[in-house]
């Protein structure tokens, strides 16, 4: 079986800008779709917000049900940013560290320092990043 090209979610307009529309999303956690959920209490599911920019804004409605798309190549590019690369700086600044004989208690600081600016970084130049994260929108016939 192929994978599919997009990673996509349903979700529902919130509100319209411009050339900007805000939609709800809910995210589920693997317990999300087990039959048992309720029972052992472990369900988990989130909303978030995405804001997709679109030229066609006007076409949408508050309260739309949308399915929101973003290519699958972007998706991993975006969990390899946020989870992937500040765990390798993590283990790169730990083993350095030790290679160079500083205490373990420093050495973990210092771990955890690299990974924060890392994440400082990815702050700074979040535009640049948001620019290759494009999210497309479609409505939902029913």
């Amino acid at each position: 079986m192929a994978k599919a090209e997009n990673i996509e979610h349903q979700g529902r307009v919130e509100s319209i800008d411009a050339n900007l529309v805000r939609v709800k999303i809910i995210s589920n956690s693997a317990c999300g779709t087990c039959a048992a959920r309720k029972a052992c209490g472990m369900s988990e599911s989130t909303e978030k917000i995405i804001d997709v920019e679109t030229r066609s804004a006007s076409e949408y409605k508050v309260g739309d049900e949308v399915l929101v798309a973003v290519r699958r190549k972007v998706g991993l590019w975006a969990v390899a940013v946020a989870y992937v690369a500040p765990l390798v700086v993590l283990g790169v600044v730990l083993v350095l560290a030790s290679v160079l004989g500083i205490d373990e208690g420093y050495a973990a600081l210092g771990s955890i320092g690299g990974v924060a600016v890392y994440y400082f970084l990815l702050w700074l130049f979040g535009g640049k990043i948001s620019e290759r994260v494009n999210f497309t929108i479609s409505k939902i016939i029913k």
